[in-house]
């Protein structure tokens, strides 16, 4: 049984289809039909069936599926720990982040691309929703968010720093001055929120959830930059993490004297499963630059 039989298996088991399946593998389909009826005849079973319009995976097949994506998953980690010792000269460190995290990161992933150019950096913005079933597939490294108040059984998460949500304002509104408010101060002004699904949201769902309280909202947005830039040239203010604005001219974040405003953010990954170097080193490399002047309280 070769690795690469198990590869031309499971692709032609997800597409049903060889001549697909051959495409994406970029070789003829003649080889990835002869690899497997090889791999049939190693195991003396039928993996697929066969027909002149589609081809269908046995119920064999359908068992056996799952250990040979595994088996396959634990030669890429066997590469991945003989790149690690290769002191990251090369390799691939894929970093998922919810879009309201994603404006920390800026500083660090610079910084870890000056320090080892040899590794690729791929970034994935979603929810933090998707980002632990992402985790949970092994499709990405490392999830950074703020902390969610779900518990996902197959993730580990660990607090990183303190932060909480806040009401952003320009610099020149009248609550702009103030140390901190109360939400019977914010209700008469217009607003613009982050949209459903956006962890800013959910915090200000949360604080709100118990409330009476109407709001003037004019505007959602799910994308943080635009959100920030309607707010400083505009009289609308929103809600965001003291962190997020941090360096971000021309708005200010006011603390909003209310229960429920807690935002940690966190770092999260897969247990029990292999942890890269790479992942270890962005992790200190955040802790070092700490760019927000957070306190990075625990790593892995």
């Amino acid at each position: 049984m070769e690795l690469r039989q198990l590869k031309y298996f499971i692709k032609v088991a997800e597409l049903h289809s060889f001549s697909e399946a051959a495409r994406q593998l970029n070789i003829t389909q003649s080889t990835i039909s002869q690899q497997i009826r090889q791999l049939e005849e190693e195991l003396n079973v039928e993996l697929l069936i066969r027909d002149s319009h589609k081809v269908m995976v046995s119920d064999i097949g359908l068992a056996f599926l799952p250990q040979a994506k595994q088996t396959l998953l634990d030669a890429e980690t066997c590469i991945e720990s003989i790149h690690d010792v290769q002191h990251l000269n090369v390799g691939e460190l894929r970093i998922g982040t919810t879009p309201t995290f994603s404006t920390l990161l800026r500083e660090t992933v610079q910084q870890f691309m000056k320090l080892y150019p040899g590794i690729k950096v791929n970034i994935f913005l979603h929810s933090v929703e998707t980002l632990m079933g992402l985790l949970d597939k092994q499709e990405i490294d490392l999830a950074l968010s703020y902390k969610s108040h779900q518990v996902y059984p197959s993730i580990e998460s660990h607090i990183i720093f303190d932060n909480r949500l806040a009401l952003i304002v320009k610099s020149g509104h009248p609550l702009a001055a103030r140390t901190s408010v109360r939400l019977a101060d914010i209700k008469q002004y217009p607003i613009a929120l982050p949209a459903k699904g956006m962890q800013a949201r959910s915090a200000f769902d949360r604080m709100t959830t118990h409330g009476h309280m109407h709001f003037d909202v004019r505007l959602e947005v799910n994308d943080v930059n635009m959100l920030l830039s309607v707010v400083k040239d505009n009289s609308l203010m929103t809600f965001l993490s003291e962190a997020t604005v941090k360096h971000f001219q021309g708005v200010t974040a006011v603390r909003l004297d209310e229960a429920n405003t807690d935002m940690e953010g966190s770092y999260h990954v897969k247990k029990n499963v292999y942890r890269k170097k790479a992942t270890r080193e962005f992790l200190r490399v955040l802790k070092e630059t700490s760019p927000y002047g957070l306190a990075i309280m625990e790593l892995l």
